[in-house]
């Protein structure tokens, strides 16, 4: 055949859309284009796949060649069209048989070649397999050895593995067939989460921070150093239940298509990014988009030592991934949307010096450099925040007071409390939208009078009172109540801004 058309993926954000991999080999001069709006490392495969064949025992035809990758208009990086490229060179010059071409139109190929025919792993192999079984039943997903493996954890996918050009060129001519690998977790010795009992003292803190584990808020903690902020902020990974399989899978392919080697795992991610990190590290982007550490941090935490210290580009960007679940990333060449669906757990000092409300160091700072330094924190952004603490220094010497309760026996009051929202809504208070509030937050008529009271005398914000009641739904959750009562509100309203921050 002097034409030859093989599927592959590419990679756009989080999606992997389908390729095209049209081969054709016509008479003229000996020449190799790649067209199809390729960058540098799609080019460069010409040279790589020449190299392989050879290596391979092959032929390299020497009629004019012309690959598009198709469609035109979408831009095609990294080197996992070698392999679709390849064979669709051994295609059109007769070097495969093709037994079962039927097969041809259900196959899904990628990977980079090197220049012995051995196929390197490339990145993003997770994204692809979940986009083919999205959108491809009943395809089959051909990937170099070690990404099959990372693939194969994928339910309802065929995916198969290959060591280098030369399996995959005699699985196409039925003289052997292809592997199935099967995904083994690898044993890590994983670091125990650090533990609540750790921390003495703070019981409004404690509580606060596990009516946010149990509803999934976000959480701002403000108080003088040394009294316990970032303790309290690392001990939330502890009281967090495992993921689910379907959410491991999804930060995988974030992770992989990020170039980190973390492996799939069912822990929460807890991502610290430093007060120094970029915009672009944060929120994500770049000449070539990529994740940043919102969407690393997906189905889990993000933490923020010292917010006000944070660029204000990045405290602002923090806006949309909080209420959409996802970051919209726009560039000339086309648009990369990245899920971004995370807790928000970040500390903040009163003042500059911090020390403003110690009662016993002495705050160097004027009134007007502590509303400036708190006003680094913009109303917006505190709106969409659920929870505020303000830690206050405790009077009782901390060898004095009795250790709290551990992380376990939080974890499990937390889980209960996921599993009660699960059942009754299918997803956290903390993603409950707007117009399911009315069906599941019941007020008690004491809980409208006062929140009816709290409207008028504090002017709160519409934003501000369903994340009231959102956090009240998750006061009553952890006591087992079906209807808000005024202690429940109450308690959600102390955690408001104008009770912590002001």
């Amino acid at each position: 055949m002097s034409l030859a058309i093989l599927l592959s993926r590419s990679l756009a954000g989080f999606d992997a859309p389908l390729v095209r991999v049209e081969t054709h080999l016509g008479v003229g001069l000996p020449a190799f284009h790649v067209v199809g709006l390729a960058d540098a490392e799609v080019r460069e495969s010409r040279e790589r796949v020449r190299a392989a064949i050879l290596s391979s025992g092959f032929a390299f035809p020497s009629g004019r060649l012309t690959v598009n990758l198709s469609p035109a208009d979408l831009p095609k990086e990294s080197g996992r069209f070698d392999l679709p490229i390849a064979l669709g060179v051994l295609l059109v010059s007769g070097q495969i048989a093709a037994a079962k071409p039927e097969m041809l139109s259900t196959l899904v190929l990628a990977g980079e070649l090197s220049l012995t025919g051995a196929l390197v792993p490339t990145r993003g192999a997770v994204a692809l397999g979940l986009s083919v079984a999205r959108n491809q039943r009943g395809a089959t997903l051909v990937l170099p050895w070690s990404n099959a493996v990372e693939a194969s954890r994928i339910p309802a996918l065929t995916v198969l593995g290959a060591k280098d050009l030369k399996e995959v060129v005699e699985y196409l001519n039925g003289r052997s067939e292809l592997q199935t690998p099967i995904y083994v977790a690898a044993s890590v010795n994983v670091p125990p989460e650090p533990c609540l009992s750790d921390v003495r003292g703070q019981l409004m803190a404690r509580r606060a921070l596990e009516v946010a584990a149990s509803g999934g808020h976000s959480m701002l903690m403000t108080g003088t150093p040394g009294v316990g902020k970032s303790m309290l902020a690392k001990r939330i990974a502890g009281l967090l239940p495992a993921m689910s399989d379907t959410q491991a899978l999804e930060l995988a392919a974030i992770t992989t298509y990020a170039g980190l080697d973390v492996g799939i795992s069912l822990k929460r991610p807890m991502r610290c990014p430093h007060h120094s990190a970029s915009a672009a590290a944060v929120i994500g982007g770049g000449a070539r988009p990529m994740p940043g550490e919102v969407s690393l941090a997906h189905h889990g935490v993000l933490f923020l030592d010292e917010l006000p210290e944070y660029d204000r580009k990045v405290r602002e960007a923090l806006r949309e991934p909080l209420e959409n679940g996802y970051v919209c990333i726009a560039r000339a060449k086309g648009t990369c949307q990245f899920p971004a669906k995370f807790q928000l757990i970040a500390t903040m000092n009163p003042c500059p010096c911090g020390w403003q409300g110690h009662p016993k160091r002495r705050c160097q700072c004027s009134e007007a450099q502590v509303l400036s330094y708190q006003a680094r924190v913009s109303g917006p952004l505190l709106d969409r925040i659920d929870l505020y603490v303000l830690l206050n220094q405790e009077t009782t010497h901390w060898h004095e007071q009795q250790a709290s309760e551990t992380s376990a026996s939080v974890a499990l009051r937390v889980r209960m409390a996921w599993d009660l929202q699960r059942a009754r809504q299918g997803r956290l208070n903390a993603d409950l939208p707007d117009s399911l509030l009315d069906q599941h937050c019941h007020l008690q008529k004491d809980a409208k009078y006062l929140l009816g009271t709290l409207m008028e005398r504090h002017g709160l914000s519409a934003r501000s009172i369903q994340r009231v009641r959102r956090v009240a739904r998750t006061c009553a959750d952890l006591e087992g109540c079906e209807t808000l009562s005024r202690a429940h509100l109450s308690e959600a309203y102390r955690y408001r801004p104008t009770q912590a921050v002001q």
